[in-house]
């Protein structure tokens, strides 16, 4: 690849390593970068167990959400990390949602997706791919490279 590429890594817990090497040995110095991290929106989820029988809906504690702000934490450490390992500038973008649209949102100028395969390591066919992982390589409006972890 030439100077002027644009690539999106997208770092997960599991596979975070394998597509920051993969992105540090092949992109050019000169390659903007951009770290993503997408966290699930697990704060619907809690507000959702917090709820009573018959329809009772307490108002949430007041303060900052705990579950929101630990995985902020997270996300920005693993953010964090990933930088430090690519060695060079780079932009880190977390976001919250549904991954698929997140990650296919934040590519689409791009001209590189370095994403890790999610699904089961030693399996043969479509689950060695992740679901989410499946979804955007297929959707994606820019080159894709697929790393094994």
């Amino acid at each position: 690849m030439s100077g002027g590429v644009r690539a999106v890594v997208w770092i997960l817990e599991a596979t975070w390593e394998a597509t920051v090497d993969a992105a540090a040995a092949l992109l050019p110095p000169d390659a903007e970068i951009e770290l993503l991290h997408v966290a699930f929106d697990a704060e619907t989820f809690v507000r959702a167990g917090r709820r009573g029988l018959l329809g009772r809906h307490p108002h949430p504690p007041p303060g900052p959400d705990p579950v929101s702000t630990a995985s902020e934490e997270e996300a920005d450490g693993l953010l964090a990390d990933a930088a430090e390992r690519l060695g060079r500038a780079v932009t880190r973008t977390a976001r919250r949602g549904r991954a698929e649209d997140e990650v296919l949102e934040v590519a689409r100028d791009a001209d590189l997706l370095v994403l890790a395969r999610g699904g089961e390591p030693d399996h043969l066919g479509p689950k060695s791919v992740g679901h989410a992982e499946r979804f955007v390589s297929d959707h994606a409006a820019c080159a894709v490279l697929l790393v094994r972890a």
